[in-house]
């Protein structure tokens, strides 16, 4: 079997393979599987190899790395398999075995065309892969060479989602004739204030005031340092929390990712004070109405901690949009990034309509009712709310 492992690792090293079949069992059971395809895609810029087990009522999957790919597919010709087929960028490859394990190896011209590897589907993002991107590799997202680096590529399809939802509500703020301001409060290491910046400047070419605003000196400092370093002219990082911020008088949009707990519902407060097109958040650590909901219908799920929590989460960010629309804005709940990714995968997107609609002030004094809380965003908003509500 060595010729059979010598040409694997060739095909391995080159990264050649494209598709490959293991067929006629040597022993025909129906409890095992009868056909194994083996066909490579990229996770987080790494190569691995995706095996598939054909059972005769099921269909099993396995991720394999590269150094174990090569040694799984010699014990599956070894124990289970006299034949196979092999399709590479550079041949059609045949491998057959014999009853006394003879191997014959033959090879034609290819017949398949290369894949892209992403899942065989390159996905077209905002922000290019293998392209060079200053800002991503200031932020060590990607290195000179413009590869994103592996254990970043989390970031980077973070960081490309975002953009999507932004180009969303892009044409609510094209209109506009003088800079769009921008506000991102808690901006921590900045990729999405950043990325932001580069998708408005360098891709839209519109004009905009950014301010990045975060709590940590030393993080702002070391942004400031990045933007200045780049030529990024018109976005600025300050210190300060969201509440007691009075750096802007007029904002078009209110970001806000990850701050924690009522600290969404302060920025909530000041995009509407500012009458804030768009405000995009992702809202995090949702504790405040965990002691204060309750319904005795609802014990079977209140009586379990875990459960309680994730519900006082989704309550709170409902409540959150259903005031938003109460304040004039359409609101959507949308899929920030894969739950495997992160449990922090809701994004509330609001863009301001000034409609008032009667439905949904009714909508939201039954479900207050219903669970029995008085949620800080409310008050916060007092009077503003009070009239709505009316």
């Amino acid at each position: 079997m060595e010729n059979i492992r010598k040409r694997i690792e060739q095909i391995i090293k080159d990264q050649s393979l494209i598709y490959c079949v293991l067929s006629n069992a040597r022993k025909k059971d129906i409890e095992n599987y009868n056909k194994v395809t083996i066909r490579p895609i990229l996770v987080k810029g790494e190569y691995i190899y995706q095996f598939t087990y054909n059972y005769p009522k099921k269909v099993t999957h396995e991720n394999i790395k590269e150094d174990a790919m090569i040694n799984k597919t010699v014990t599956l010709f070894e124990e289970q398999f006299k034949q196979g087929q092999i399709y590479t960028k550079d041949a059609d490859v045949q491998i057959l075995i014999s009853k006394k394990l003879k191997v014959k190896i033959l090879e034609k011209p290819p017949t398949k065309k290369s894949i892209n590897l992403e899942h065989n589907r390159k996905k077209n993002h905002m922000i290019p892969e293998n392209e060079v991107n200053p800002f991503l590799i200031r932020l060590g997202v990607m290195n000179e060479d413009g590869k994103v680096l592996a254990q970043k590529y989390d970031k980077f399809r973070q960081i490309n989602r975002f953009l999507e939802m932004v180009a969303d509500v892009v044409p609510h703020l094209e209109k506009k004739t003088e800079k769009i301001n921008i506000i991102d409060f808690g901006c921590g290491k900045s990729y999405l204030t950043f990325a932001l910046y580069h998708y408005f400047v360098d891709i839209l070419k519109l004009h905009v005031n950014i301010i990045g605003l975060d709590l940590k000196k030393d993080v702002v400092n070391h942004c400031n340092e990045i933007s200045k370093d780049l030529g990024y002219e018109d976005l600025k990082f300050m210190i300060g929390d969201i509440e007691h911020f009075t750096g802007a008088d007029k904002v078009d949009m209110v970001v806000t990712l990850h701050a924690c707990d009522m600290a969404t519902d302060a920025a909530f407060v000041k995009a509407i004070e500012w009458d804030a097109d768009i405000i995009l958040s992702v809202p995090c650590c949702q504790h405040e109405l965990f002691d204060q909901i309750h319904n005795s219908l609802m014990n079977p799920m209140e009586k379990h901690g875990i459960i309680k929590e994730r519900m006082s989460a989704l309550i709170t960010d409902s409540i959150r949009a259903n005031i938003l629309e109460i304040m004039g804005y359409t609101t959507q709940i949308l899929e920030f990034i894969d739950l495997e990714h992160t449990p922090k995968n809701l994004l509330i997107r609001a863009i301001k309509t000034n409609k008032k609609n009667q439905e949904v002030v009714e909508e939201y004094r039954k479900f207050k009712e219903f669970w029995g809380v008085n949620p800080y965003f409310e008050n916060a908003l007092g009077e503003k709310l009070k009239k709505r509500l009316l």
